[in-house]
């Protein structure tokens, strides 16, 4: 499934494609490209949910007034998010690129994945999709977009 995000994401959304495209045309693209139906389905539903998490309330825990807050991680998001991963999310608050409304948001699509560990590189496309679909985020974006994109060029003391 998250391949599938990925193929999306890069040929519609990143390269600025035309995005409004028919399901069944779209659903037909992906099977051409040898995405098998499920996960087909699955990508679709973890796109929609996304979309469905701007409707704050349906999602309680994202009726939060913006500011300062210290989030404490359950057993089982320390089992999916490792340290590096925990402590990226950390990084992105503290620089403002995420909020803590983002950063739930980020969360919640974490788990929607099918992966049962989640890779720093997986979590980084995550926070783009997320930062993609919130309106008003477009700074926010542009800033993930670079530190996803950056190449580190010499010594990093």
């Amino acid at each position: 499934m998250f391949d599938i995000l990925m193929y999306l994401f890069e040929n519609y959304i990143h390269s600025e494609s035309e995005i409004f495209v028919e399901q069944s045309e779209l659903t037909d693209e992906l099977l051409r490209a040898g995405f098998n139906h499920r996960e087909i389905y699955k990508a679709l539903d973890w796109l929609e949910q996304l979309a469905d998490l701007q409707h704050s309330d349906e999602y309680p825990y994202l009726n939060r007034v913006p500011g300062k807050s210290v989030r404490i991680f359950t057993a089982q998001e320390c089992e999916k998010l490792d340290l590096s991963c925990r402590g990226f999310l950390m990084f992105l608050e503290q620089i403002s690129v995420i909020d803590t409304t983002t950063r739930e948001m980020v969360i919640d699509r974490i788990f929607a994945l099918d992966k049962d560990v989640i890779e720093l590189d997986d979590l980084k496309w995550v926070v783009l999709m997320v930062l993609f679909n919130v309106p008003g985020k477009e700074i926010a974006y542009a800033q993930m977009e670079d530190l996803l994109f950056e190449e580190q060029n010499g010594t990093i003391h």
